[in-house]
């Protein structure tokens, strides 16, 4: 696969024209390698006709160099190869080839290959028929321990592999029984009791205790690690189990987002011999979900569906998961989110794949660091000049104007705009610096790991990126997203926002809950605190003959409903 990228790298700085005329300096120096691995790369490529190769010698003679295959070909080779290999060489050969990849058509030509690659296979093993389904995602999975994992990805895998008390319905957007049948609050609204289902077997074929949920959310107390909604489960005074199938929770306080904290991936009932696992437990899980991860590593993982699941065996019997980081272009669909796509590669050649929209969308905005010492953006004049900027050139897809901006900027100060941000989002923050320095003000875009980016880099930053994805869990991102920004705004709207916080803490309404954040949102935007870049969807591609397609709280697939009706029908006496 090396070999096919050093081709791909030579066509892009050389191709143009078919041919070129260059020393054996200038080769060595495109390919990065001294004048012998030069001399033996092309003396491959002459042997494998990709190339003639018309030496002169001596010092400073210039040869001539002439390209006889199609880049399109090669870059298709290149991923044949990897998929031939493993899931981490697909990932490692696209990272490659996307450093070469100077035409569209190129880019396309590869993405067919891909589609032939990924979707729905049904095999013979043993025997017996097995459905199995093979998707790309574009992060990279470390973790799917619910204390643990950062990215959507690692959530999306996570959310087949375990269960919480209680779940959301995509349908209805209520709060459903999960592996708790039912529960109850008492009057002050801080003693929650639940009532466990009998039976439920972990992957490994313990049955689910009190014991285990008791474990799982004295875990999240214990940790010291940042997480998302620790505001929440750190308000938890007490947990206990007083059956082995009742749990009864005491609050600090009363706090209407609790339930529907219990039904995100964060809460997922882990087992309480954890400790007794090994330090893997992130890479090797166990949970009580419709799936069981049998493999996991840099390229992906295998899930394989859990045959004594308590709701029902899901249809597929294997998912395959690869980390592919580059799968598909469209200036329509958040390049930061995971992308999963399912169909029928029979179908490939009959029928185009469509995009389906969960209701999930990703919300991309800039905030003002105006704690910083020394920092520009104490002046509430000059951030509503520079947020300002940010407006012109916005896509069609943005969903907030600013003011005009002036026609200059003066930061009074020599000191350049720190952006900060997280790696995926590097992107958007070269955006608002490209927009600032269009302005005349000096940038630098500082990017992080996601457990970095809760540390100091973020308060040191004078704007910082960040990313809101509106699902049905909105109001608890919102809740945690408002407890952070909290750090870094004005003291006086600080205080506005902490008192709304608390407001919607004691809101048992949903509605009035959203009012709440609607306005604390409209305060940030007034105060120029805040400024939404962009929406955009969430999207799945898929083929017609898919059945089953639903979708969870956060907008993902629930692979336990997908299946595919079988294409050959045998007769049985």
């Amino acid at each position: 696969m090396k070999l096919h990228g050093q081709y791909l790298r030579l066509h892009s700085r050389y191709g143009a024209s078919g041919e070129a005329d260059l020393t054996l300096d200038e080769l060595a120096a495109a390919l990065n390698c001294t004048h012998r691995n030069a001399n033996n790369i092309i003396r491959s490529m002459v042997q494998h006709g990709w190339v003639e190769w018309s030496s002169r010698r001596g010092r400073g003679k210039r040869s001539l160099l002439r390209f006889q295959a199609p880049p399109e070909d090669i870059a298709a080779q290149s991923m044949l190869h990897a998929m031939a290999a493993n899931r981490s060489a697909i990932g490692r050969s696209i990272e490659q080839l996307k450093e070469h990849m100077q035409s569209s058509a190129l880019e396309q030509h590869l993405q067919g290959w891909l589609l032939g690659f990924f979707g729905h296979r049904s095999e013979l093993r043993s025997n017996k028929r097995i459905d199995a389904l093979r998707l790309p995602l574009r992060q990279q999975l470390h973790t799917v321990d619910p204390l643990c994992m950062n990215l959507l990805a690692e959530s999306f895998v996570s959310s087949h592999v375990f269960d919480g008390l209680v779940r959301r319905s995509h349908a209805t957007g209520e709060i459903a029984p999960c592996l708790a049948h039912a529960w109850e609050v008492d009057a002050s609204r801080k003693r929650w009791t639940f009532y466990l289902r009998k039976e439920v077997l972990f992957h490994n074929g313990k049955v689910l205790t009190a014991d285990d949920v008791v474990f799982t959310l004295e875990r999240l107390i214990g940790t010291t690690r940042r997480t998302l909604y620790s505001y929440i489960f750190k308000q938890i005074q007490s947990v206990r189990a007083v059956h082995p199938t009742v749990v009864v929770i005491e609050l600090n306080e009363p706090n209407e987002l609790f339930l529907p904290f219990l039904g995100t991936s964060r809460a997922a009932i882990v087992p309480k011999d954890l400790d007794q696992l090994g330090d893997h437990f992130g890479t090797k899980p166990i949970g009580t979900g419709p799936f069981q991860l049998t493999e996991m590593n840099d390229g992906g993982c295998v899930l394989e569906a859990f045959t004594s699941y308590y709701q029902g065996r899901a249809h597929l019997d294997r998912v395959e998961i690869v980390h592919v980081p580059w799968v598909v272009s469209s200036d329509s669909v958040e390049p930061s989110s995971p992308f999963h796509l399912i169909h029928d590669p029979s179908e490939a050649d009959n029928g185009r794949l469509s995009q389906i929209h969960s209701q999930t969308v990703v919300r991309k905005f800039v905030t003002c660091n105006t704690q910083k010492s020394k920092g520009t953006m104490c002046d509430p004049r000059f951030r509503e000049r520079l947020l300002a900027c940010l407006c012109e050139e916005t896509d069609e897809l943005a969903v907030h104007s600013a003011p005009h901006a002036d026609e200059s900027l003066d930061p009074q100060t020599d000191e350049p705009i720190r952006i900060a941000t997280i790696e995926p989002y590097r992107h958007d923050a070269e955006l608002v610096a490209g927009r600032l320095k269009q302005r005349g003000i000096a940038c630098t875009v500082e990017t992080a790991s996601v457990e970095e980016f809760k540390g100091p880099i973020r308060l040191e930053a004078d704007l910082i990126v960040f990313s809101l994805l509106r699902d049905q869990d909105e109001q608890l991102r919102l809740f945690d997203l408002y407890q952070t920004m909290s750090a870094h705004i004005d003291p006086h709207t600080r205080l506005d926002i902490e008192t709304m916080l608390q407001a919607v803490a004691r809101q048992p309404e949903s509605e009035q809950r959203a009012a709440l954040f609607a306005r604390m949102e409209e305060l940030l935007i007034r105060e120029h605190q805040l400024f939404i870049l962009y929406e955009r969807p969430v999207q799945t591609a898929y083929m017609p003959s898919v059945r089953g397609l639903t979708f969870n709280s956060q907008g993902w697939v629930d692979l336990r409903h997908v299946w595919f009706p079988p294409t050959q029908f045998q007769q049985y006496s």
